[in-house]
C-alpha cells in the first residue's frame, strides 16, 4: 500500500471517548457525505479505544466487538460505512492491554490483523500503552506491519506512541504510514501551540509513504466532548487548522460533525488550504524569523521561542509557495518575512505575487520585506508564485 498524501478523515476519540456505538458511528458516517467532506478528501472514518468487549474470546482468541455497543458485529458497520463511499478504520495497542484496558495486540498480531481485515477495516490506528519494558517500540511496530502486510488486505498503518524513543528516526523502516509524534492534545490554543513547536525540528521526518501524525484536530469542540478544557474560538481553529496543513499534517477531525457550523465547515473543507496539505511533494515548511523582539510584557526574546509571531514557508508543486504568518501570543504582534531569509534576494529582482487563501485577496508583487499585524492567535496564509 502507497500513501502519497496525508490521509483525511476523522477519529472517535475527541469527541466520544468510550461512548461509541453503531448508531454513532452510522451518523457520523452519514455526516460526512452529507457535510461534504468525503468530497473535500475525508474519507477515512476510524473508530478509536473501548470498542470491543473486556477480554478476547475464550475459543478463538480473537477480540471481538462490545454486544451491546455493536449488537450486528463490526463487519455491519464497517460495511455500512463503505456503503456511503467510506474507508473504515479501527484501534489497537502494541501493549498486552489498551490505553482504556481492553485486549492489546502484543503476541496476537498476526491473529489481531486478519481479524481487522475480516471487519473490513481500511485503516488501524496502533497505539503504545501497556507493553512489556524488554520490547522496544521498533520491534512492536515491525511486528504489526508484518502482520498487515499478511492479512490479505491493504490497511492504513497508523502508529501512535506519542513521539517516545526517537520514533521518526526509525518508524519508516516498520511499514507505518503515519506516526504519531506528539503527546495526546486536548482543545485549548496552549496545547494546540506547544505541539506545533515541539515539531519544528522534526519536521524534515515526514514525506510521502510516512507523515509526521501531530495528533486529531480539535476544530469545533469549543469545549464539548472527550479531550477536556475550556475550548477555542473560531480564531484558535483557523490558526490550528492552517498550521495543520502547512506541517503536511494528516487532517484526521476529532469535533462532532454532525453538529458542525457553517463556520467550521467552511474552515476545513477550504481548498486552498487542503491544497497546501495535500501537495505531492510534501515538502517540510521552516521558520524564516528568529529574531530579538519584545514579548506582550515589554521584555526583549528570541522569537524561536513558544510565542511571539512566526513566518512559515513551504514549497509547493506546480513552483507555489506557500506563506502562513501566525501570531502565538495574548497580545497583537506583527509578523514579518524578509524575503532574504525565504531564498529570495532583493538583488535578484524577483519578488511574490501572494493570494490570502481565507478571502481570495491578492496583495501584489511583493519584495525585499512585508509585515503584517494580527490579533493573538490569529493568522494569515497566502499562495503565492515567484514574480520580477
Amino acid at each position: 500500500m502507497i500513501v502519497n498524501k496525508p490521509p483525511m478523515g476523522f477519529n472517535t476519540w475527541n469527541t466520544f471517548g468510550e461512548n461509541i456505538n453503531e448508531s454513532v458511528i452510522k451518523e457520523t458516517a452519514d455526516a460526512m457525505v452529507d457535510t461534504g467532506l468525503l468530497d473535500a478528501g475525508y474519507k477515512y472514518l476510524v473508530i478509536d479505544d473501548c470498542w470491543s468487549e473486556r477480554e478476547r474470546d475464550s475459543v478463538t482468541g480473537k477480540i471481538i466487538p462490545d454486544h451491546i455497543k455493536f449488537p450486528n458485529g463490526m463487519k455491519s458497520v464497517s460495511d455500512y460505512v463503505h456503503s456511503k463511499g467510506l474507508l473504515f478504520g479501527m484501534y489497537s495497542c502494541a501493549g498486552t492491554r489498551t490505553c482504556a484496558d481492553y485486549p492489546g495486540s502484543f503476541d496476537h498480531e498476526f491473529l489481531d490483523a486478519e481479524t481487522f481485515a475480516e471487519y473490513g477495516a481500511d485503516f488501524l490506528k496502533y497505539d503504545y500503552c501497556y507493553r512489556p519494558a524488554h520490547h522496544h517500540g521498533d520491534l512492536l511496530y515491525r511486528r504489526m506491519g508484518m502482520a498487515l502486510k499478511a492479512c490479505g488486505r491493504d490497511i492504513l498503518f497508523s502508529a501512535c506512541n506519542w513521539g517516545c524513543d526517537d520514533v521518526e528516526k526509525w518508524i519508516r523502516s516498520t511499514g507505518t504510514h503515519m506516526y504519531r509524534s506528539t503527546g495526546d492534545i486536548n482543545d485549548s490554543f496552549p496545547s494546540m501551540r506547544d505541539i506545533l513547536f515541539s515539531q519544528i525540528d522534526k519536521l524534515a521526518y515526514s514525506a510521502p509513504g510516512c507523515f509526521n501524525d501531530i495528533d486529531m484536530l480539535t476544530i469545533g469542540m469549543y469545549g464539548k466532548g472527550n479531550v477536556g478544557s475550556a475550548g477555542c474560538n473560531d480564531t484558535d481553529y483557523k490558526t490550528q487548522f492552517a498550521v495543520w496543513c502547512i506541517y503536511s499534517a494528516p487532517l484526521m477531525l476529532g469535533g462532532d460533525i454532525r453538529t458542525f457550523s457553517k463556520e467550521t465547515l467552511a474552515l476545513v473543507t477550504n481548498k486552498k488550504l487542503i491544497r497546501i496539505n495535500q501537495d505531492e511533494e510534501a515538502r517540510p515548511a521552516f521558520i524564516t524569523n528568529s529574531r530579538i523582539e519584545k514579548d506582550c510584557n515589554g521584555e526583549m526574546k528570541y522569537t524561536v521561542e513558544k510565542g511571539g509571531a512566526k513566518t512559515f514557508v513551504k514549497l509547493l508543486s506546480d513552483n507555489e509557495i506557500a506563506v502562513l504568518f501566525a501570531n502565538f501570543d495574548e497580545c497583537e504582534r506583527k509578523a514579518e518575512l524578509y524575503f532574504e531569509d525565504a531564498g529570495i534576494p532583493f538583488a535578484s529582482g524577483y519578488g511574490l505575487v501572494m493570494e490570502n487563501v481565507f478571502t481570495g485577496e491578492s496583495l501584489g508583487v511583493k519584495k525585499d520585506y512585508m509585515s503584517r499585524s494580527l490579533a493573538p492567535h490569529d493568522c494569515e496564509c497566502y499562495i503565492c508564485k515567484l514574480a520580477k
